[in-house]
């Protein structure tokens, strides 16, 4: 039964928790969280292990709970649902990427009024930024990271491993709490606001109708023949790793791949000379992956895949020196600012604003990608270095 309980915030003290594994729990909890004006969250998941990673653990801390909820277990989450979805109700992460994306595919959570920790660290201008490096300077925790890489879906978790999880968000709401004292002395709460509405809106892939070369690195640089063979493998790969449930890199490396792509080994001779394929590697698919190349390379040549090149318009001879110049104010203003370069602006941000070539800052609001409080706090000066180059 879920009973709220105010826990332990003692330098390297093992974390009070309670574990919700059932519906009736879950309701009476996500009850307890209507009146809460501030949660700090984080998942657990299983993506070394499996196939199609899951959400393995959410964790939840209030004022006086700090929950572990077990997906596992319970059937339907979606009592959780108006706390992540409610405007009124601070949700705090750290490095929300990879859990906004997570919620959304398992449970179709959206996520309202997030605030990540990390985020707000980059724009105070912070060396290190891992939740670890972050609580050690501002409580002097040190966290026990060896837990992060393993298997989150077994069953039934060890303590140590369940202490570490609920470790993960008890301080989060006492370091958002100091992180926004800082940002607001220095004017910079509004930017991290909004960098984190944007955020909230990140989606997993979950695309299957595409080739999987294109989201392979390097595929773009390699002629329709060698494609061809890398799809093939590509697919075989996911098929191995499908029926295994083993997550694709234990299948084969991205690197063996596109050896054996750019060789295209027809015997198990010339297999055996991609370095990076280990001899258990070549004993379990050495002739399947033979036959995968060699039928690969029988593709009719009107069939052959062709990586699709990006049409864009015909750029003035100008546009690099532009990309230098706003580069070099982008390098000094982050200096200045003591800030992340790429917060203060992107690459692809410098390259689209070099493409667009803005005479005036309402022109600004044609750039895609360029946030609120860029166009506001740069906007002239930008426009200035531009203006400055078109005399």
């Amino acid at each position: 039964m879920f009973s709220p309980v105010r826990h332990k915030m003692e330098a390297d003290s093992r974390p009070d928790y309670q574990i919700i594994d059932n519906d009736r729990d879950l309701a009476d909890f996500a009850k307890f969280l209507e009146n809460e004006r501030m949660v700090a969250v984080d998942l657990e998941a299983d993506s070394m292990y499996h196939f199609r990673e899951k959400v393995c653990l959410i964790q939840i801390t209030a004022a006086r709970a700090n929950i572990i909820v077990d997906p596992l277990e319970i059937e339907d989450l979606s009592p959780l649902e108006p706390l992540f979805s409610r405007h009124d109700i601070r949700k705090i992460f750290h490095g929300a990427d990879y859990d906004v994306r997570s919620l959304h595919r398992d449970f179709g959570i959206e996520i309202h009024n997030l605030f990540d920790t990390q985020i707000a660290c980059r724009f105070l201008g912070f060396r290190e930024t891992g939740l670890e490096s972050v609580l050690y300077k501002y409580f002097n925790i040190t966290l026990d990271k060896k837990y992060q890489r393993k298997d989150w879906s077994k069953r039934p978790l060890p303590r140590d491993m369940l202490e570490y999880a609920a470790m993960d968000t008890v301080y989060l709401i006492p370091l958002a709490q100091a992180l926004k004292k800082e940002l607001e002395e220095k004017g910079r709460l509004v930017w991290v606001y909004e960098e984190c509405e944007e955020l909230s809106k990140a989606r997993a892939d979950v695309s299957d109708d595409e080739p999987l070369y294109l989201k392979f690195k390097g595929a773009g640089r390699l002629r329709p023949k060698t494609l061809a063979v890398l799809e093939a493998l590509l697919q075989f790969r996911k098929a191995v790793a499908e029926k295994k449930d083993k997550p694709l890199f234990k299948i084969f490396g991205n690197d063996s791949l596109m050896q054996i792509a750019k060789t295209k080994p027809g015997s198990i001779r010339r297999l055996e000379k991609i370095s990076t394929l280990s001899r258990k590697q070549l004993g379990m698919y050495g002739r399947e992956l033979t036959e995968v190349v060699e039928k690969a390379m029988e593709t009719p040549e009107k069939e052959l895949p062709v990586y699709p090149r990006k049409k864009g318009p015909v750029l003035s001879p100008k546009v690099p020196e532009r990309v230098r110049a706003i580069k070099r104010w982008r390098d000094a203003k982050a200096r200045k600012l003591e800030m992340d370069f790429g917060l203060v602006s992107n690459k692809s941000l410098i390259s689209e604003i070099a493409v667009r070539n803005p005479r005036v800052t309402a022109e600004l609001e044609t750039i895609r990608g360029m946030r609120a409080w860029q166009k506001e706090m740069f906007g002239k000066e930008i426009v200035a270095v531009l203006r400055h180059m078109n005399r």
